[in-house]
């Protein structure tokens, strides 16, 4: 086991890693990240406005959630637009003039706009917008009270209990409808549990109602963690420290893994250690063009092992892979640096003094901008067994492109690098379906 070391002040040489915009990544060529009066804005998606824009533009449809905390220039505030109507003159009801999918007499409710139909999620309307009833069902805008998550045991071994947790709540009822078609707890590289080692992986993953007190869910009742070490609060039963639990399994790296942090030229990243994940299959909406999830990513190696070996990962791979990247990792920060221990995003911390204090680790400045009050009772915080903080980057949005109607599986995973001394979690919570088109790869913090 490595020993644990205080913080202590590094050289003077100092590399600002604490950058809060976040460069896109879209098919064929990069765009840039600005950020205004509410908050982080993505940009150079090719659409515009919402509704009646190209073939969609129908806002957010997030299982009834309404618009989102960064702004995302995705139509993610919505419109209601029907945005896929096309000339057309239905001659019966055995058509599918719009394709698709549906004719009338399957439910089809306007056969000229391919983003009403049985298959599509219904999306709010914003104000002074024309709604439009898009999943065909007879009502506008209803509401979808999608709290699945109520009353989940923290330790459920079921994995459609943790899709819930990160609210994917609807399970699709088969070809042309919707939904979660399956999930699986899973090793970072697609493969089953380690035989024998079962025990120690399934502590890695938790249906928590918070992280302490001063973090909630960011919808509904619970939040999914996984953990290299015990996916749990402190208080939870089978809680271990994260500051030396060793569950003595290792793995396979993912697909485009190991990934270096450009950050840390001439490092070199262990083996998988402790690892957990879920895997999910969701068929997606016939009107959605793209999805997010928020996350909230902790490490113990924070702030010792900077640009080391032991630089523990969060992992979301996304298949198919989006266009213009080479592996399906749909997270990392404005240097191109994956969710590590070297990321920039690492902004909830703070040195010896009077907190949130600027940090050196790794001649690397973080800024500890969103203080140290959020690590409290999480086992990071200066509440933990070495009397010193951790880090952790608060609430981040990730959102990635979906062609309508597809099938994808998203692959959610946290390990150790190197050894399983000290640990990392991460909580995955409010997913959200995107109504629009040209939606991209990227990943921003949520304004507190």
């Amino acid at each position: 086991m490595r020993e644990r070391m205080r913080f202590f002040d590094t050289a003077p040489r100092r590399v600002a890693l604490a950058a809060l915009s976040v460069a896109l990544l879209a098919p064929l060529a990069p765009f840039a990240c600005a950020a205004n009066g509410d908050g982080t804005v993505f940009d150079g998606d090719g659409g515009g406005g919402s509704g009646n824009q190209g073939q969609g533009g129908a806002g957010q449809g997030a299982a009834g959630m309404g618009g989102d905390d960064l702004g995302f220039d995705a139509g993610n505030q919505g419109g209601g637009g029907a945005g896929g109507i096309i000339n057309c003159d239905p001659k019966g009801t055995e058509d599918d003039v719009d394709g698709d999918g549906f004719t009338e007499t399957e439910g089809d409710c306007n056969d000229c706009d391919k983003n009403r139909n049985p298959n599509a999620v219904e999306v709010p309307t914003e104000p002074g917008k024309e709604a439009f009833d898009e999943n065909c069902d007879g009502t506008i805008d209803e509401v979808v009270v999608s709290l699945c998550d109520d009353g989940l045991a923290v330790d459920s071994m079921e994995p459609l209990d943790g899709a819930r947790a990160a609210d994917l709540c609807k399970v699709s009822a088969g070809p042309g409808d919707w939904g979660v078609v399956s999930a699986q707890w899973t090793m970072a590289d697609g493969s089953p549990p380690p035989l024998g080692d079962e025990v120690n992986f399934h502590l890695g993953h938790g249906l928590l109602s918070g992280f302490g007190p001063n973090i909630t869910t960011r919808h509904g009742a619970s939040v999914l963690a996984l953990s290299s070490g015990t996916a749990r609060q402190p208080t939870d039963p089978g809680y271990q420290s994260v500051g030396g639990f060793i569950k003595g399994y290792t793995g396979s790296h993912p697909q485009g893994f190991p990934k270096e942090s450009p950050a840390c030229p001439g490092t070199s990243t262990g083996m998988p250690n402790d690892v957990t994940g879920l895997e999910v299959v969701v068929r997606v909406p016939s009107n959605a063009y793209g999805f997010s999830f928020d996350f909230n990513f902790y490490t113990y190696e924070w702030p010792n092992y900077i640009c080391s070996q032991y630089n523990d990962f969060f992992v979301a791979l996304l298949t198919p892979i989006p266009p213009g990247q080479s592996d399906g990792n749909v997270s990392f920060d404005s240097q191109g640096n994956p969710v590590s221990v070297n990321n920039s995003l690492l902004e909830v911390c703070g040195c010896p003094g009077n907190p949130p204090n600027p940090c050196e680790a790794g001649n690397k400045l973080f800024d500890c901008s969103l203080g140290n009050v959020d690590l409290i009772g999480t086992g990071f915080g200066f509440d933990g067994d070495d009397g010193m903080d951790h880090a952790s980057t608060g609430w981040l949005k990730t959102q990635a492109p979906v062609k309508p109607g597809d099938q994808i599986t998203v692959r959610f995973a946290v390990y150790d690098s190197g050894d399983g001394s000290l640990d990392t979690t991460t909580l995955v919570d409010n997913w959200q379906w995107i109504a629009k088109p040209g939606t991209t790869v990227g990943t921003a913090p949520i304004p507190k």
